[in-house]
């Protein structure tokens, strides 16, 4: 299945050259495909910002709300959500902040990422990483510290 993942992407990088609205499709399906290696969709992803950069934000939101892909490919997405489309990003990084299975650093950094594009969408973030018990001493402290130097007056 990765290989045929990987000749899915490969082909539609070859139709952005002379066909970009039915690359965008392209990538986008495999960016979305839950079936997809969760590193091949989140390359269609990165594609996709590069053809169609409006059209990268719900195939972002997709992954990084998709529990069943790995943490650090969740936050790649966000962290990309969060260059192509800030106001989106709020969403994916709340999903991941909040998901318990998730490991600390990671739902950490989300919340931080959060912090940087829309602080008011970060408060609960921070309050989900800071008020879990399972959550490392260290980064429920730093989530409560992101948490105080919120600028929510903006």
């Amino acid at each position: 299945m990765y290989e045929a993942d990987e000749d899915r992407l490969d082909a539609a990088e070859q139709l952005a050259e002379h066909h970009p609205r039915a690359a965008a499709e392209a990538l986008s399906a495999i960016a979305c495909d839950q079936t997809v290696g969760d590193e091949v969709r989140l390359s269609a992803a990165q594609l996709l910002a590069d053809v169609d950069p409006h059209g990268a934000a719900p195939a972002c939101l997709a992954i990084a709300r998709d529990a069943a892909v790995g943490d650090e490919v969740r936050l790649s997405a966000a962290e990309l959500l969060a260059d192509v489309d800030p106001q989106s990003a709020a969403p994916a990084c709340v999903a991941i902040a909040s998901d318990q299975a998730v490991g600390d650093e990671v739902r950490l950094s989300a919340a931080q990422l959060l912090a940087d594009v829309d602080p008011r969408a970060a408060a609960p973030a921070c309050v989900a990483v800071a008020s879990d018990q399972g959550v490392g001493d260290e980064v429920r402290l730093s989530a409560a510290e992101q948490l105080a130097a919120l600028d929510l007056t903006g």
